[in-house]
């Protein structure tokens, strides 16, 4: 696990600024740092840096790495699993390796199957190929988008591109702007929506495309996509059983490790089915003081059952906003899942005893785990109805006001277009305007965002169709971003064997009534995880990662905190004051229950704060 960096072109002084830019995330790579620097013209100069965090062929496994001849050079963030497979097949093939690290696979196979290599990859990356020969960059970035890949271009046409937006920050010609569109949409969805960051001209590399660019011409496309168009012919208990076998592989490969792994483990069944599979010497649990939000009993007791031992941290107030600000630097875009603080502390707990862990992120998207995907014993029986009649309701009470039952007669449709935009519904889209400054009303709305992604879905059933739509929006967005960013900001090595091409090639074939039969969510996934788990665990309702940050809003210290950000100057810039305090207030007096919109007001404005008053 590592962090790049790099950009083209002529620059005064290269060497000093691609070593700032890989200084600048040494988080994600404390352990060595390797630099390539070449080319005389604007048309074939690049500078590319490198942090190691050591996993995999300790002693040879340093990058930039190159091909025999030095024509080909690699800088390379993630782990590929199927790496040995991929060396024997190359080796048949004529090439030479020097190393046994899959750094040196990517390399050959770039040389062997050109702009194929992404769709042969196993595993979770992101990397930047340089052929001088071609004077092309080749580049791509794994199916679900576990590992980050940030590009800019400059007035004058370099290509800056990284890990981590932060590292472009050491570059002379990167321009920090707020990009005007992306608040938006955040205000609903809780994190960076649109392939423009937050960053103004700054993207974010699709997951599961890879990209050339040559002459000043950058090209996208897509590798790989998600199917669910086929369906199993196996009995519920055949496919039960062949998941557990499944995991139990993938489980297997991503244990691949120089170095001690780990696991994180709350008390629900994605976490514990991995630790138990795994077995590993030591898991990772935090909660919180308040009982109602602490779920670290569970996790110890089933550490007990198995036989290992299980590190457990409960967290403060003060510590959870106090770390708020590096939080956010970390996740360089405003990201306000609540559940990005515990994980931090988690990550922070873990990395003092362990390199790498593994961890149950992916399973509600694959196997259909989220309350949103399961229909209430109501809307069961209204069903019943014709489609075709539930969907004329639907379109008739959308161009009405709200009144009692108007969301349950738009759900009642089937047809998720209408009603879904994903996991995260903070600010409805008809408040969202009223708290921004009209400056910032211009940015897509997250139905417009969504609806691009449902394009897709033609033809899928209703489930089906909030599955890709999270697997491709939430999931990259919120899940893997924080897992990713917040495991890195303690150089601690993330992965999640449930995102994996041929666990999910398996997954998207089992049919709707397996994965939510109409009394629990996931439920295939279940009967599979009891055959290593015990009952209470295989079966235990979901309950996510809560925080309690609705009782910290309502004590005067945290309040007041708030409060001093909502009438900050800066704060004025983009939202109506007036709304936001009315928000505040109305929480702290018990009148509404708005901690997620404050809390997502309040974390952009610590983003802000972080990057462009104290930058």
């Amino acid at each position: 696990m590592c962090g790049f960096a790099g950009f083209t072109g002529l620059t005064d002084r290269r060497e000093y600024i691609i070593k700032k830019m890989a200084d600048r995330i040494i988080h994600r790579g404390p352990d060595s740092d390797g630099y390539h620097i070449s080319g005389e013209t604007d048309d074939n100069a690049i500078a590319l840096g490198f942090r190691r965090l050591s996993i995999i062929d300790l002693e040879d496994g340093s990058q930039p790495m190159y091909n025999e001849d030095g024509t080909v050079v690699i800088v390379y963030n993630g782990e590929v699993y199927n790496f040995m497979e991929l060396r024997d097949e190359l080796i048949s093939k004529g090439h030479v390796f020097k190393t046994r690290c899959d750094t040196e696979v990517l390399v050959h196979g770039y040389e062997e199957w050109g702009e194929s290599l992404a769709s042969k990859l196993r595993g979770m990356f992101s990397f930047v190929i340089w052929d001088s020969v071609k004077n092309m960059i080749y580049g791509a970035r794994d199916p679900f988008g576990i590992k980050p890949f940030y590009y800019y271009f400059t007035e004058d046409g370099k290509f800056i591109f990284g890990s981590e937006i932060k590292s472009f920050f050491e570059h002379p010609d990167f321009r920090p702007q707020v990009n005007e569109d992306a608040l938006r949409p955040y205000l609903t969805f809780q994190y960076s929506s649109m392939e423009e960051t937050f960053f103004k001209n700054t993207f974010k590399l699709t997951p599961a495309h890879y990209f050339t660019y040559k002459n000043h011409e950058f090209k996208k496309t897509r590798y790989w996509d998600i199917d669910f168009t086929k369906k199993t012919e196996m009995s519920y208990d055949e496919c039960a059983e062949s998941i557990d076998k499944r995991i139990h592989e993938s489980v297997n490969a991503h244990r691949i490790s120089d170095v001690k792994v780990g696991s994180f483990l709350s008390g629900g069944v994605d976490s514990s089915y991995i630790t138990a599979t795994l077995m590993p010497n030591d898991t990772f649990s935090v909660g919180f003081e308040n009982k109602k939000f602490d779920e670290t009993s569970e996790a110890k007791e089933l550490s007990e059952i198995l036989g290992v031992k299980n590190y457990l941290r409960h967290l403060t107030a003060d510590e959870c906003f106090n770390a708020i600000s590096d939080i956010q630097y970390h996740m360089d875009e405003p990201q306000s899942n609540p559940s990005s603080v515990p994980l931090y502390f988690l990550s922070k707990l873990a990395s003092e005893h362990v390199t790498v862990v593994l961890s149950g992120e992916g399973a509600d998207e694959i196997y259909a785990g989220y309350e949103w995907y399961e229909d209430s014993p109501t809307m069961q029986k209204y069903k019943k109805l014709p489609k075709s009649l539930r969907k004329c309701i639907a379109k008739f009470v959308s161009k009405r006001k709200y009144f009692k039952g108007h969301d349950f007669l738009i759900k009642g449709s089937g047809i998720p277009e209408y009603y879904f935009i994903g996991q995260a519904l903070v600010f409805p889209e008809n408040e969202v305007d009223s708290v921004l400054k009209e400056k910032y009303r211009k940015g897509p709305l997250a139905s417009e965002v969504a609806a691009e992604i449902y394009k897709k879905t033609e033809g899928l059933s209703e489930l089906e169709k909030k599955q890709y739509l999270d697997l491709n929006l939430w999931l990259p967005g919120d899940i893997l971003l924080k897992a990713d960013k917040m495991s890195m900001a303690h150089s601690l090595e993330l992965r999640v064997p449930y995102l994996d091409k041929i666990v999910m090639k398996e997954a998207q074939e089992i049919p709707s009534n397996y994965k939510i039969d109409g009394h629990n969510t996931k439920a295939v996934l279940r009967t599979a995880a009891n055959k290593t788990l015990p009952d209470a665990w295989a079966n235990r309702p979901k309950k996510g990662f809560p925080v309690p940050i609705r009782d910290w809003m309502r004590q005067d210290k945290y309040y007041n905190l708030i409060k001093e950000k909502f009438e900050s100057d800066y704060a004025s810039e983009f939202f109506n004051v007036d709304v936001l305090m009315k928000l505040l207030d109305d929480h702290k007096n018990n009148v509404a229950n708005n901690q997620r919109k404050i809390w997502t007001v309040f974390v952009f404005l610590v983003w802000y704060e972080r990057f462009f008053k104290k930058a």
